[in-house]
């Protein structure tokens, strides 16, 4: 059997399948967004088009930017809880078994 490690690296592990596009909800929301960057790229003109795709290009650089620090911000946080639980001096399961004074 291979490894966590070994599984991700192969890609058999994808942290960016979470799923939740799967859900009707967030589909709506999706179509919702789509539908509406259609219509304005469709109707508006000159600047005022522009200043949206402009905007819209921002918001998707600011979207991928803020997942990514989420990502690496949970990652982090799961390697703290394995240092803190196995790494760490005081992390030796018979610490916590000795009374504390």
């Amino acid at each position: 059997m291979k490894s966590f490690i070994e599984e991700l690296y192969y890609g058999n592990i994808d942290p960016q399948n979470s799923g939740f596009e799967d859900d009707a909800s967030v589909q709506r929301e999706l179509r919702t967004i789509s539908e509406n960057e259609d219509w304005l790229t469709e109707h508006l003109t000159g600047e005022e088009k522009k200043r949206f795709l402009d905007f819209a290009d921002a918001w998707s650089a600011y979207n991928g930017d803020a997942a990514l620090d989420g990502f690496i911000t949970g990652f982090r946080l799961g390697a703290r809880f394995v240092l803190d639980t196995f790494i760490l001096p005081d992390a030796s399961p018979q610490n916590y078994l000795q009374d504390k004074e």
